[in-house]
This record gives C-alpha cells, structure tokens and sequence, in this order.
C-alpha cells in the first residue's frame, strides 16, 4: 500500500480533558463554546464511539451554533457533507461504511484536508493511518445514566487552543509528551 507523507509534520505537546454531558442541553453547550473559537477555523476534530455514542449530536450542534442554517443531515451514505457559510468552510465526514482505508486517498479527500477550513470525522479509524493527525480527538462513551463521557486529547496547537478554552482546568492534564 503506498503511503503519503502526512500533511501535518509537527507534533506539540497534547493535553487530555474529561467531560460530563449529563444531557443534549450539556452537549449543546459544549458546541457553542466550541464556535466561538478562532481555532476552530482550521482544524480537524476526530469523533470516536459506538453507535449513539454522540458523534453526530455533537457536530448537529456545532454546525448549528456555526449559523448553519436548515437540515443538518449524517454523512453516513454520502461520506462527507460540505458546508459553506459566509467566512468558513465545514467538511462532516462519516467513514462508517469504510471497508479499506485506500477509499479515504481514492475518493480524493485529501485535498479537502489540506485546504482552510473546518474538518469533522465520524468513525476516523475506518480511514486508519491515510488521515492526518487531528486537532483534536473525542472519544465519546455513555454511561448507565445515559450520559455522555467525552475523553479530548489535543494533538497540535490549535487543538491545546481549543481544549484549553472548552474545559474548565480541573479536567485537564498534559500528557507524558509535555515538557
């Protein structure tokens, strides 16, 4: 299998934040602190979880506090899902259906991923190691009380700039690689 060289080089310091949605009203809120990031402009956020873990809801809400505007539909059929809006560009990938992860190069996403925008990806392990290293990654679980635990872990800059204005500080903790 041919390999590309990945698009981000570098790798920062990550840092790890755990959350507690207790309902969709603690995950829409989440969202929209997340809109009002700068960096957010540029990045690639990863959505990790089981079916009904959360995933779309999230990025439901993100898109909608963005100023999305009508019908904010799962890319599970169609991959991915473009948004224009007046000074940003949003790209909602599902790669559910993902059988080898040489779909992800062959349906030419890769030049999405190196131009400016936002880049959303459900299921990102099905497009394995072809995907550049996100931003930042969620990792969504549910509890026996139907809440959602979310796990993020920034892996650059813009991602550290986003968990760092999304959480409060006792939820967060800088990993090994921080020094």
């Amino acid at each position: 299998m041919e390999r590309h060289d990945p698009i981000v080089e570098s790798r920062p310091p990550t840092a790890v934040a755990g959350l507690v949605w207790r309902d969709e009203v603690a995950t829409e809120l989440f969202a929209a602190s997340l809109a009002q990031q700068p960096a957010l402009r540029h990045a690639f956020i990863a959505l990790h979880g089981d079916l009904g873990a959360g995933k779309t809801t999230l990025v439901r809400h993100l898109l909608r506090a963005l100023g999305v505007q009508g019908r904010v539909k799962s890319p599970t059929y169609a991959v991915v899902e473009p948004y224009e809006l007046p000074d940003l560009n949003v790209w909602h990938f599902d790669f559910y259906r993902f059988n080898d992860p040489r779909e992800w190069e062959d349906a030419g996403f890769r030049d999405i991923f190196a131009s400016p925008g936002l880049k959303l990806a459900e299921w990102p392990e099905k497009a394995g190691r072809m995907l550049p290293v996100a931003d930042l990654d969620i990792h969504f679980q549910t509890d026996a009380q139907a809440q959602r635990l979310a796990t993020l872990t920034a892996h650059s800059a813009a991602g550290l700039l986003l968990l760092q204005a999304c959480t409060p500080p006792r939820t967060r903790q800088a990993s090994a690689r921080e020094s």
